[in-house]
């Protein structure tokens, strides 16, 4: 009506309300069985990924995580030192069963970058690209992003971006990719 800021409902009621929108709610819910909870969990391990973050991005997305896409800032990798931290590249060793790419951020270059990753047996990242610059409109964004995809032919909606800043967020809508994490929590002993 008329007036009505939208606040709380003071009608009568308001437990019984609260109630019943739980119960729908878990309802709702999936029950999953056990196993296919272990088997998400050790994917969840095998990703390097706590599990409430790899659930909740499961649930937004509808899909498994199969790739990751590494800004350099979230790799803390910068045109002045663009080696990547010791304690970041172990967490990267470790990650099995996915793919990973990296995204330079302008000035540096992903020739720049590629040259400063350590000598591996196996490399670091499948592919490296350079990221969209930060006045890049929505549709270059997109582009971009997704470019640098098609050479691993990755479907988008299962990559998620590990990123630092909220342009790097961004991208994550741009491109609809499968979700956005942040490098501190992705990076996280």
């Amino acid at each position: 009506m008329i007036g009505h800021n939208k606040g709380p409902s003071m009608a009568a009621g308001k437990a019984w309300r609260t109630l019943c929108w739980q119960k729908s709610r878990n309802a709702m819910m999936p029950k999953l069985p056990l196993e296919v909870l272990r088997i998400r969990v050790a994917r969840a391990k095998a990703l390097g990924l706590d599990y409430t973050s790899y659930a909740s991005i499961r649930a937004a997305s509808g899909h498994d995580v199969i790739a990751f896409l590494f800004s350099s800032n979230a790799l803390r990798a910068f045109v002045k030192s663009p080696e990547i931290p010791a304690s970041r590249v172990e967490k990267l060793m470790r990650l099995q069963n996915s793919t990973q790419l990296a995204a330079t951020l302008q000035p540096l270059t992903a020739e720049q970058f590629i040259a400063s990753l350590p000598q591996n047996p196996a490399p670091l990242f499948d592919q490296v690209f350079t990221a969209p610059p930060f006045n890049a409109t929505w549709s270059q964004t997109r582009t971009t992003i997704l470019n640098g995809l098609q050479p691993e032919k990755l479907p988008s909606n299962m990559v998620v971006i590990v990123g630092d800043t909220p342009s790097e967020r961004n991208w994550a809508e741009a491109a609809n990719l499968g979700g956005y994490l942040n490098a501190d929590r992705f990076f996280a002993p």
